[in-house]
């Protein structure tokens, strides 16, 4: 007959100290568990990286370019980031960096919209 096998709960683990728990209980870890979670949609975020780039980040050149006169520099930088991604996408890159260079892409693209608008 066949048995059925139950693991404990994580609650009920040998080692739950609190001291532990409130020490690890911060930003750092808690972003870090969410994209460890995200591991089976790793496909769906690369898409969604590659989508929301293509249409959000790759016209942020054009408009820098024409209308505040930034220097081609700033196309370089975009295509970069975005290639970046697609790169690692598609070249099987942990779902941790892939979440963090998207990040990261926000925050240049971001960033170079500040500095040339104000």
């Amino acid at each position: 007959m066949a048995t059925l096998k139950i693991n404990a709960p994580e609650w009920t683990a040998a080692n739950t100290n609190t001291a532990n728990i409130k020490a690890n209980n911060n930003i750092w870890t808690k972003l870090i568990a969410f994209a460890d979670s995200q591991a089976p949609n790793k496909t769906i975020w690369f898409m969604f990286s590659l989508v929301s780039q293509g249409v959000l980040f790759l016209p942020i050149p054009a408009f820098l370019l024409y209308y505040y006169n930034a220097p081609i520099a700033i196309l370089a930088v975009t295509l970069v980031l975005f290639f970046g991604n697609i790169i690692a996408g598609m070249g099987g890159l942990g779902i941790r960096s892939l979440l963090g260079l998207f990040a990261f892409s926000v925050l240049v693209h971001i960033t170079m919209l500040l500095v040339f608008m104000l």
